[in-house]
This record gives structure tokens, sequence and C-alpha cells, in this order.
């Protein structure tokens, strides 16, 4: 088979369930803005493909057999390429509408319209999944320089499974006080209804518990320890008897765990070597982490406070919350530039961040809500920092080959 008839298959099966899904998914009026933004996503991410593959193709990190492509390029991207993005931006926003689809004219989703999977899925927050997979198969990619059954499973677990762990387990501990909150039912997580919390919990539990014991015997000892502080820190966070979430500082630091740990489970599975330059790189991510939860708990303030849950924006205030995000970014930033070349070419990822965060400087917690906006804005900017980071893992591919 040739990769024409292959990107032909991706985008018809995408063209019709993007169709079909977005038709059942729209409300009125909707549909022409959601093609003007398909449209739109995906002259950008023509735009990456092309520097993107163009870059790996020009050092040689892989190649396409000339008799399986049309040999149309742009760049030096075969053509073929654009179809995977494509496919992508067709599907995806139609999959988004349908489930988050509102019926009858009510502001929040009907408790009995949608199943467990559905809900499953809205709850795991597709938008994120790629903020865990890719930590863990960047680290264990650039160790081992090897694609194997590990990297395979393992990336596949940080996708889906320990986000739907991950954000699942929270949707259910959270909801009362997810009712107060105007941000829940949507893109920024499930407003899970009661009768599907313990399936949810049951659905988290059978989906991880496999992968982890797999993972766990394909390593050693640090492997283990990796996965169980992993796991304990998606666990902790949320349920009930131990709620680090509602721990001022602790629940800064729970949250940078649960992003910080898969490139540790990554590493410790691939054998890494701990240098000084490796500890100052995990160590700058991990202050990147508790930026973006304290400065992600500013907006939830006022839902926070009604539901009687204690955060760490909720006790220093969103100011203060504010600035120590501002701060923890910058010195993060100022932390790659202690990381072997090109580690320092990193620090520049923090000024977009700092960039977002610094108009809220003098916010109050009566006006907190407003950094929503900003929020929003973080959740799209960690796609331009990972195609950068994804960048710089190149050259340094490049450097050490």
């Amino acid at each position: 088979m040739t990769y024409l008839w292959l990107a032909l298959a991706f985008i018809t099966a995408a063209v019709l369930a993007g169709v079909i899904l977005a038709r059942r998914g729209a409300r009125p009026g909707e549909a022409g803005k959601h093609w003007k933004a398909v449209g739109l996503a995906f002259a950008a991410l023509a735009v990456l493909t092309a520097v993107f593959d163009s870059v790996m193709i020009g050092m040689e990190l892989f190649h396409y057999d000339a008799s399986h492509i049309l040999g149309l390029r742009v760049g030096l991207a075969p053509i073929e390429d654009f179809a995977y993005p494509l496919a992508g931006v067709v599907a995806l926003p139609g999959l988004w509408m349908w489930l988050t689809r509102k019926r009858n004219g009510a502001s929040r989703p009907t408790p009995n319209r949608k199943g467990l999977l559905p809900q499953a899925l809205l709850a795991s927050r597709p938008v994120s999944w790629i903020n865990t997979a890719y930590p863990f198969a960047a680290a264990m990619l650039l160790t081992t320089r090897e694609i194997d059954w590990v990297l395979l499973v393992g990336t596949f677990y940080f996708l889906i499974p320990y986000n739907l762990a991950m954000y699942g387990i929270n949707d259910v501990f959270d909801y009362e006080s997810d009712l107060k909150n105007p941000r829940k039912g949507g893109i920024e997580g499930a407003l899970l209804q009661p009768h599907l919390h313990r399936p949810m919990l049951w659905l988290a539990a059978i989906t991880n518990v496999p992968f982890l014991l797999v993972l766990a015997f394909a390593g050693g000892s640090a492997a283990w320890i990796s996965l169980a502080v992993s796991a304990f820190a998606v666990v902790a966070y949320s349920a009930a008897g131990l709620r680090f979430k509602e721990r001022p500082v602790l629940d800064s630091l729970t949250s940078s765990t649960h992003f910080v740990s898969p490139a540790v489970v990554g590493l410790a599975l691939a054998g890494a070597e701990v240098t000084p330059g490796l500890v100052i790189l995990l160590a700058a991510f991990f202050l990147w982490g508790m930026a973006a939860h304290a400065f992600g708990a500013v907006q939830d303030i006022e839902p926070d406070r009604q539901a009687g849950i204690g955060s760490i924006a909720t006790v220093i205030g969103a100011r203060r919350t504010v600035r120590l995000a501002v701060g923890l970014w910058l010195v993060a930033g100022l932390a790659m530039l202690a990381t072997p070349w090109p580690g320092p070419l990193a620090a520049i990822i923090a000024v977009p961040y700092i960039v977002n965060c610094a108009p809220y400087w003098n916010v109050t917690d009566t006006t907190a809500a407003r950094t929503n906006v900003a929020w929003r804005r973080f959740i799209w900017l960690n796609y331009g920092s990972g195609f950068l980071v994804t960048l710089i893992f190149i050259l340094q591919w490049s450097l050490t080959s």
C-alpha cells in the first residue's frame, strides 16, 4: 500500500466522522464557526508540519521510499504528511462538539444523557493527554535511542489511562465544588454525574493497574519506585481521606509530580545515568509544574471557598499566587541555562508563560475569575512549547548521534 492510499483512508474516515459528529453536536448557528476554526487550525498545523518534517528529514532522522510517494513536497515534507493533521482537525472538533453538546437549552449537561465511556473521555481532558505522554516518550527515547514495546506501552499508558485516572478521580471527588464552578462541563473538565462516580473509579482502576504491573515488571527497582510515587500522587491529590489538593503548597507539589513523574518513569525504565544536568532539567520542569498549578488555582478561588476547599490560592490570595507563579517560571527558565547544550535554548520557553501571567500581577480575590482567559491561553501555549522542545530534542539527537 502506498502512503497516498493510507492517507486517503485516514482522511475519508476523519471527514465522515467529523461531519456526522459535528452535525449531531452543533448548536444553531455554530456549524459555520466550527468549519472556519477547522480551516484556521489546519493552516497552522500545515505550517508546523512543513517545518517540523523538513527539519527531521534534513537531519536524516527518517526517510520515505520514493516508490511509495507521489513526489510532491512542501520543503522536504511529502504532500502525504499533511493528511494526518488534516484528518485530526476535521475529526477531533466534531468529536468534542458531540461529547460536550447540550440539549433543551440547558446550561449544564443533563444527568442521564451520556454513558460512562463518553463521560470518561470528556473527564480525561483529551486536550491535555500529550502533557503526560510526551515527557515519558521523550525521556525514554532520548536515553535508549530505540523504539521498543516498553516505549509504546508506556506512551499509551501515560497518554490515556493515566489521564483518565488523574482527572476522573478528581471529577468524582470534586463534584460538589464543580457544581459551583462555571468552568466545568467542557474543555476544562466534566461535570461527572453522581450515578457514574463509582463506575468511573472502577474504570480508572481497571485501565491503570494492568499497565502499572507490566511497566513495573519491565523495569528495576527505580522503575517500581517511580511508578509507585506517580500512582500515589494521582490518587492522593483528589481521593477522600488524603485530598492533597486541599493542603496548600502540597497541592502544587503533588500536581507538578503528575507531569514530571512520567519523565522520571521513562528515565528509570531506560536506565538513564543520573547527572547534574539531568537533575537540573527535572528540577526546572518541576518548578514549571508548580507554577502551572498555582496559576490555575487562582481562577477557582471563589468556587473553592464556597465549597470549603483550601488551595495555595485560597490561602495566600490571588495576587501573591500570581506573583509566585511568575517567580517559579522565571527560576525554571534560569535553571535551564545551567544545563548542558542545547538545554539552555529551552530557557526561552518560560517567556510566553510569564508574559501570559504577568498582566494579572495585581489581581484581587474578587477579580480572580478573570484569569481564566489566561488559563485557556496557557492550555494552548503548551502545544507551542512542546513544538520548541521537540526541535531542541532533535538538535540534541543530532549532536550526540
